[in-house]
């Protein structure tokens, strides 16, 4: 029985995880080391764990599979990536406890309308085991929260930006439409040589042929591009105009569905990008959300779990009587709003960070949440009130604002795993004998 397509209606973006059990599956195989990544090890067990994972999720999105030593590459540089950034990440003290790691999967559980044990219980029937599904869950998370650190909390828009932004948008129907797109990157390394340079735009300019007579688009992404979506065919998703990244924003709008853009160069490399679809985007009426919150982060004094319990504690105490401003004053290490008692205002949908408006959205009026966590740490909140509001000039910004964060950090991140490469000590041990 195939049941991914009722697993994942909800979290597609754990296709991969969650396909990984596959693992299980495969032949037990006289491990050897294929590759070196710094100090760590890649064995061919591990890859071709990895390559099965892969075959099944081309399998899924019904894509042409490639040649078994393209694909056998592509899938051990995605694993050099992925090691790379566990490296840094312990490096960095950056950890998934037990307690968050269970929270998260109980969370694809009720996506999924199941409980934990129904959704272990089908993970098991197809022969996926329960225990590597935790540990790649886990994998996810830490790499999600290094991103965090390393480029989303760095990033940072000013209002000249967003001044100009709103400009460039004036007048234009164009504003809110989406694009669905497609794209190859082929890379060149961060100080390479013109010779390096002109080998990468002979290639890119080789592939526009290909796909001007007729190469599939998806499979030419798979077997040939340098990007993080290679696997995925290319395929970017639907994006809005402002969300464009910087290099393609101006050339988008004038492409037809369907066409094949030149390439591209970038500091990355050289760009291949297609037109899968356009739609256009209207503006409604919006529902803001008046809310206050507590905020408590965890320290060397105290752990995640003794965070949550604090705040589940001022939560009996509001619930019980207590002035819930009084406590935000006392407690709350968001000293902007505990000023306030914790008042955030009338917020937009988007300006929040996306677990709290989830956890905004479902809190009936005057209703304590329980404690949840965000990038930020640990809350409570109490909605106070909503209201139907119009399009107006703060929710223009603060929309421009979440576009062009969301471009610089999609721009930065390419970046920043091939400068992650580069510098990194990787020694390649692939032969023809090597499973695949």
């Amino acid at each position: 029985m195939n049941t991914y397509p009722r697993l994942l209606t909800h979290c597609a973006g754990l296709l991969l995880l969650l396909l990984s059990g596959s693992a299980s599956a495969t032949p037990q195989l006289l491990d050897r080391i294929i590759a070196i990544v710094n100090d760590e090890a890649i064995s061919a067990t591990e890859l071709a764990a990895e390559i099965e994972t892969v075959k099944l999720q081309l399998n899924q999105q019904r894509a042409p599979i490639p040649p078994a030593e393209i694909l056998k590459k592509q899938v051990l540089e995605r694993l050099i990536g992925i090691h790379l950034q566990l490296q840094l990440a312990r490096a960095n003290n950056i950890v998934v406890d037990e307690d968050s790691l269970n929270r998260a999967i109980q969370s694809i559980a009720e996506q999924n309308r199941m409980t934990l044990r129904q959704f272990r219980n089908v993970l098991e029937a197809d022969g996926y085991d329960f225990n590597k599904f935790r540990e790649d869950i886990r994998r996810e998370m830490i790499t999600s929260r290094l991103r965090q650190r390393q480029i989303d909390n760095r990033i940072s828009v000013s209002d000249a930006e967003i001044d100009q932004f709103l400009a460039q948008q004036q007048g234009s129907e164009q504003a809110n439409d989406e694009y669905h797109l497609a794209h190859i990157l082929i890379a060149v390394p961060e100080a390479a040589s013109s010779e390096e340079i002109q080998r990468a735009k002979i290639k890119a300019q080789t592939l526009l042929e290909k796909l001007q007579q007729g190469a599939e688009f998806t499979t030419l992404a798979v077997t040939e591009s340098s990007g993080q979506q290679a696997l995925s065919g290319g395929d970017l998703g639907w994006r809005k105009a402002g969300q464009l990244p910087t290099l393609f924003a101006n050339l988008v709008p004038k492409m037809k569905i369907g066409e094949v853009s030149q390439p591209i160069r970038s500091p990355s490399g050289y760009h291949i990008i297609k037109l899968l679809d356009h739609r256009s985007g209207e503006q409604h009426v919006i529902t803001q959300t008046h809310a206050r919150h507590i905020l408590l982060r965890p320290n060397a004094l105290a752990t995640e779990e003794e965070v949550r319990a604090q705040l589940q504690a001022l939560k009996v105490r509001i619930e019980s009587g207590d002035d819930f401003g009084e406590l935000a004053q006392a407690h709350s290490e968001d000293k902007a709003s505990a000023i306030n008692g914790g008042d955030l205002g009338w917020a937009s949908p988007g300006v929040m960070v996306p677990q709290f408006e989830e956890v905004m959205a479902k809190t009936p009026i005057n209703a304590i949440s329980e404690p949840f966590q965000t990038q930020f740490g640990w809350h409570i909140l109490q909605v106070l009130e909503r209201r139907s509001y119009d399009n107006t000039e703060e929710f223009k910004r603060n929309n421009a604002r979440r576009q062009l964060i969301e471009r610089k950090i999609a721009e930065e991140h390419e970046i920043w795993l091939r400068r992650l490469r580069d510098e990194a000590y990787v020694e390649i041990r692939l032969d023809s004998d090597t499973p695949s």
